[in-house]
């Protein structure tokens, strides 16, 4: 897009480019979403960005009105599988607040200087900026929705000092820390200890959320994961294995409304609680869910291209905005993907680690690789284990997909289909086939969404 094609989109308050760009005014010093209800600035007062990051660099602070920071993440960087996508998932995931920026080189397998370099001619931002930014999201929402003490959050929000988390907030937020607090909405704050921390986790568009849970809940694993509740009013639940620690997540299918005065194509959002061991693990957490449920998808350029196809677009007229489900945890899919649900239902029986307070019947955590590996070292799932466990297949947020796939296939006894499941779930590539089968190029690059448009009305059976 070029700049007079962003200023149309926010002349319009289209909430399609929400997390796709930002915009700057230089008059106020703010920085918003292009969906932002405030009067339109003139377009010579205004800048654009291709992250927050690169906004708060230079010296905007975010609007209190639109909330820029919890907007979706763009769709790009789950399309992508260059370096700069791979690293924007690998920020997301936390890895420069656990690893540093070496240990986001060493798994992009880039140097330091290589991925700044890249990271700032492309985004206007590097790496420390952007996971920078993502540390302040992470505070405003503990600030708000929780009663930890100020300290605390500093460090769960991953800053390495409360005078660097002090700084850094009142440099975004215009703001201090327990203004912020105060600022939040009635009732917003989690009123008793253990009530979780409630959230809302943004997308773009339509969301189709009945497939979704659909889909779920015929995979769910007894006591790792549950779906209750009718259809439209059904929860769903699970346990997450975390770096820090455990959790336990609630998500629930019916919707959240597009905001007033939103502008045109507003999004929603899904209702979520979240149940923390340790909180430094929330940016983490959050991350692996919008993952789960496809939440930065960009339904509109998907429907736009399989609409224009005559098989699909009846599909796509019955169900705007169809999200594929992803995985909470990619080692574990692997696994499902590979021994089916019956057999991974045993697995956590068996070998599965005891979460210390249970919750109904989530009571489990799905078995590490290790831990399979060395319990079932024969037959497929041990070599599957072993590989996962030993770093030679890897599936974490920056992994390069050929790679992995090609990894997957020389595990013995892992097929194709099973390996492209894992690349289209677990790693989120959304252009991918079922092998053999018949797929035109024109659904390129959303096979993946196509495929599931049929599965979903029963014109494809899953394997």
């Amino acid at each position: 897009m070029d700049e007079e094609t962003r200023y149309e989109a926010v002349r319009s308050r289209d909430g399609r480019f929400d997390g796709v760009f930002f915009f700057g005014v230089e008059t106020t010093g703010i920085y918003c979403r292009p969906s932002c209800p405030a009067v339109t600035p003139k377009r010579r007062n205004v800048r654009f960005f291709a992250t927050a990051a690169a906004a708060q660099g230079s010296g905007f602070r975010a609007c209190r009105r639109c909330r820029p920071d919890a907007v979706p993440g763009s769709a790009e960087w789950n399309a992508r599988a260059d370096v700069v996508g791979r690293a924007m998932r690998l920020i997301g995931d936390g890895v420069v607040d656990r690893e540093g920026v070496a240990g986001l080189a060493a798994r992009l397998g880039y140097s330091a200087r290589q991925v700044q370099r890249q990271l700032t001619a492309e985004l206007g931002a590097g790496p420390v900026a952007l996971a920078r930014a993502q540390r302040a999201h992470t505070a405003r929402v503990l600030l708000q929705t929780t009663g930890l003490p100020v300290t605390e959050i500093a460090f769960a929000s991953g800053f390495a000092s409360v005078r660097q988390f002090n700084d850094t907030v009142r440099a975004v937020y215009a703001a201090t820390p327990t203004a912020l607090r105060d600022a939040a909405p009635r009732g917003s704050r989690s009123g008793t200890p253990g009530a979780g921390i409630p959230l809302r986790l943004a997308h773009r568009g339509p969301y189709q959320a009945g497939p979704v849970f659909d889909r779920l809940a015929s995979e769910a694993v007894p006591g790792v994961e549950e779906v209750t509740g009718p259809p439209g009013r059904r929860v769903f639940r699970r346990t997450l294995r975390l770096p820090y620690g455990t959790g336990i997540v609630a998500v629930d299918e019916r919707p959240g409304a597009a905001r007033p005065g939103g502008g045109a194509h507003p999004g929603g959002w899904l209702h979520t609680r979240l149940h923390l061991t340790d909180p430094r693990d929330l940016t983490t957490a959050v991350q692996r869910l919008r993952r789960l449920f496809d939440l930065d998808a960009d339904p509109y350029a998907v429907d736009e291209r399989l609409g224009a196809d005559p098989r699909l677009a009846p599909l796509v007229a019955a169900r705007p905005g169809l999200r594929v489900p992803g995985a909470a945890d990619p080692e574990e899919f692997a696994v499902r993907a590979l021994v089916g649900t019956a057999e991974a239902q045993r697995l956590v029986q068996r070998y599965g680690k005891a979460l210390d307070a249970p919750c109904g019947t989530l009571t489990h955590l799905f078995p590490e690789p290790g831990v399979l590996a060395e319990a079932e070292p024969g037959g497929p799932l041990g070599a599957l284990a072993a590989a996962l466990a030993d770093g030679a297949v890897r599936l974490d947020a920056g992994a390069d997909r050929d790679d992995a796939q090609q990894a997957l296939l020389a595990v013995d006894g892992v097929d194709a289909a099973t390996a492209a499941a894992v690349r289209a779930r677990a790693l989120g590539d959304p252009d991918v086939a079922p092998p053999g089968a018949d797929v035109p190029d024109t659904w390129r690059p959303w096979r993946t969404y196509a495929v599931h448009h049929l599965l979903v009305a029963g014109e494809w059976e899953l394997t």
